[in-house]
């Protein structure tokens, strides 16, 4: 396994976690364990950010940019879909 291959894997991981303590969070039903769960979700997205800042860094991780033409078709199908 390549190096590219584990962090995309950990990656994968950190998204993972992500997404379970943004559920623990919406669904806690008292204070405290929404704040645990709040600041575990708020270090977790930290660390899936380095983890990308990192990929896109090697080229592992490309982007493209939208167009501001395809930015306004989106922008408009929705604005028609609202009314």
């Amino acid at each position: 396994m390549d190096d590219k291959c584990i962090m995309e894997n950990i990656l994968l991981t950190t998204k993972g976690v992500c997404d379970l303590y943004m559920h623990g969070t919406i669904e806690s039903n008292t204070s405290n364990v929404q704040q645990t769960f709040n600041q575990a979700l708020n270090d977790s997205l930290t660390i899936q950010d380095d983890i990308y800042k990192k990929m896109a860094a090697k080229g592992w991780y490309p982007t493209t940019t939208a167009d501001q033409q395809q930015i306004n078709q989106v922008k408009q199908k929705f604005a028609n879909s609202n009314g």
